[in-house]
């Protein structure tokens, strides 16, 4: 082959859309291969002939129960001022700050968040009372993360 042969070669191969053409003769092999893409060849699957046996029904996946949600617009969120650990009582054995239930007032402690080995005490900024604590003792919190639900007074 010649130089002419091989440039013609290379102009079919890119024209033809092949990416790969390989070419040996006696003492000459040539591989030609393209930079695109191989095109995608998709095989249609011819459906199976039917079964004798039927297939059982699938079964119906079981409805979720309706849970009833409270109208939480009435209430007042208290929300994490920082990043820490979430911490219902001063220590383990000392009493949790507050309850679901528990009338509180302004400045009242509600939790203690532990910040790089910082306890800080959380005051209520609101009066009313705590409706849902929304955070598991002893849980890494986010900043402004929901902690309590308070219905106000």
């Amino acid at each position: 082959m010649d130089i002419k042969q091989i440039q013609d070669l290379i102009r079919f191969v890119s024209k033809s859309g092949v990416n790969e053409v390989s070419i040996e003769q006696k003492d000459f092999k040539i591989t030609i291969k393209t930079n695109e893409a191989a095109p995608a060849v998709y095989h249609a699957a011819l459906p199976a002939a039917p079964v004798a046996a039927a297939a059982p029904a699938p079964v119906a996946p079981a409805p979720e129960p309706v849970v009833a949600v409270a109208d939480t617009s009435n209430y007042i969120t208290i929300k994490s001022p920082m990043i820490g650990t979430f911490y219902r009582s001063a220590s383990p054995e000392k009493p949790l700050f507050v309850n679901v239930g528990d009338e509180i007032s302004s400045g009242s402690v509600l939790c203690i968040i532990e910040a790089m080995k910082l306890f800080n005490e959380i005051e209520s900024e609101v009066s009313g009372r705590i409706v849902k604590i929304l955070v598991d003792n002893a849980s890494p919190v986010e900043y402004d993360q929901p902690l309590f639900l308070v219905e106000p007074k």
